[in-house]
């Protein structure tokens, strides 16, 4: 309801390829020296991918492969990327099943979301760098700070330092604003307050999170 890229997501942008050509976009990638392929909210088409990073890979690719969501993904379909994906960069917007019902229009948002990032924890663990500080494998989740702490990120933060790991690395956003429908819903029809984000902040840090970013 309130996707800030809406244009890609809702608006039919883009153009179906095959996948050898996706396979020979992802050898073009990494021939301009991009340092991972980043697959966005790529769930509905993960045999479509498999098979292209197989032909890729056969044909030399073998720079970090990136997924990219909104949290809502079935644990059922990332076991069959165990092996396969070296960095998982999930979002956790709710930590309310209603809520994700409201705003996203999903059921269990927050059941899903949560089941989602333990497997994604379990197969990559804490995030990894090379010497030149660029990540090559681990996880990294987003929390968009939300008006009103609609998010219930104090609930996200815990989770995250109870059932994953302390190190987990956390980028905490300050970027929303309204966009696309988020003006059918008076609450989040505002940009975030300093004093919303800097409470996050302050709860991630009171849980122990040792690697917040902002």
């Amino acid at each position: 309801m309130f996707c800030q890229n809406f244009e890609i997501s809702f608006c039919g942008e883009g153009k179906e390829v095959t996948v050898e050509t996706l396979a020979k976009l992802m050898l073009s990638l990494q021939r301009k020296k991009c340092h991972n392929i980043n697959l966005v909210s790529p769930g509905h088409i993960i045999p479509q991918i498999v098979e292209a990073l197989l032909i890729a890979a056969q044909n030399g690719l073998n720079i970090p492969i990136v997924y990219n969501s909104n949290g809502y993904d079935l644990t059922d379909t990332l076991k069959h990327l165990d092996g396969i994906i070296d960095i998982y960069l999930p979002d956790m917007k709710f930590a309310d099943n209603k809520l994700g019902k409201k705003y996203l229009g999903v059921k269990n948002y927050y059941d899903i979301a949560s089941s989602a990032l333990i497997e994604m924890f379990r197969q990559v663990g804490n995030l990894e760098a090379d010497d030149m500080n660029i990540a090559y494998k681990g996880l990294i989740i987003r929390q968009l700070v939300m008006p009103q702490n609609l998010a219930h990120s104090e609930k996200i933060m815990t989770f995250i330092a109870e059932n994953l790991s302390l190190k987990t690395y956390v980028n905490i956003m300050a970027q929303y604003y309204p966009s696309h429908q988020s003006y059918k819903f008076k609450e989040i029809n505002r940009g975030i307050r300093d004093e919303e984000f800097k409470y996050v902040i302050k709860v991630a840090n009171e849980v122990g999170l040792e690697n917040i970013r902002r």
